[in-house]
């Protein structure tokens, strides 16, 4: 009785500390994937004017923007009209300005958004080259953007990602390693039912079956008790700090990080009792 309840105890050991190794995995995946689409959002969001003459003609103005959207790079165009641009300042403003200086001092432009696409390793190429195509736009007296911000996030935005890709590669190495003890441990406890079947012939294939089949289920069981208190905690700091982080957009994701905390995890464990045992089976 002491024998199966210590044999229990050790199997649930096991379930527990790969689940929670696995649950410290699955939520550095979702902050690298709230981080990857943040940053991309912000980059989204920069905004490129392209400044017109003042002399444009709205069909001119509407072509230039049809032309700028044909562009591979480019997300969004906004045409500012000279009369919106007026109106927009009037508003932040306070104060009908037009009328106090009597006539309208500002230009039309059409403000760009860039597509995802648009990459820290390559934004300067891309920056070039659409400086170039938008000045060559009849009507187009320049392009304007703030040079320093622009470089400033992008060297964060780089730094960021490749942060948090090194986290999560360290963290994984370390999944590794504990899951790997674990699973040893759980082995050792059973080093005497390897030692009766060696006894009585039974070949190394044998033995490491059934080894093998219940590492895959704990593999498997801590991958989806991870999974659930991943998705408990999600919802979890999404009401109590409004964060949005259950919303449909990311359960496909969601899905995709819950799948692969089960195959890591029935992987990890796989490998390790293959290689424990067939060492212990060597050395005895």
């Amino acid at each position: 009785m002491k024998n199966k309840v210590n044999l229990w105890g050790s199997h649930g050991a096991t379930v527990l500390g790969i689940t929670l190794v696995l649950f410290m995995l699955g939520l550095l995946l979702v902050i690298e994937y709230h981080s990857y689409r943040l940053t991309h959002d912000a980059q989204e969001r920069i905004t490129y004017k392209v400044d017109l003459s003042p002399d444009v003609t709205d069909s001119l103005a509407l072509a230039n923007k049809a032309a700028v959207e044909q562009m591979s790079y480019v997300k969004h165009v906004d045409y500012i009209s000279k009369q919106k641009a007026a109106e927009i300042f009037s508003e932040d403003l306070g104060e009908d300005f037009v009328g106090f200086i009597g006539y309208n001092p500002l230009y039309p432009s059409l403000m760009v958004n860039f597509n995802v696409s648009l990459l820290p390793d390559n934004s300067t190429e891309v920056l070039d080259r659409f400086c170039a195509e938008a000045g060559r736009l009849e009507g187009v007296t320049g392009v304007v953007y703030q040079e320093n911000v622009v470089s400033e996030l992008r060297d964060i935005f780089y730094k960021l990602s490749w942060f948090l890709i090194v986290f999560v590669v360290l963290l994984l190495v370390i999944t590794i390693v504990l899951i790997a003890s674990l699973i040893r441990i759980a082995i050792y406890a059973r080093r005497e039912a390897i030692g009766t079947m060696r006894m009585v012939g039974a070949t190394a294939g044998f033995i490491t079956r059934p080894f093998l089949w219940r590492s895959v289920l704990y593999g498997a069981i801590g991958g989806l008790i991870a999974s659930a208190l991943t998705a408990v905690t999600l919802w979890v700091f999404s009401n109590e700090f409004d964060l949005n982080l259950v919303a449909a957009e990311h359960w496909m994701w969601y899905g995709i990080i819950a799948l692969a905390l089960i195959l890591v995890g029935i992987v990890i464990a796989y490998l390790s009792t293959a290689v424990t045992v067939r060492r212990y089976i060597a050395k005895n």
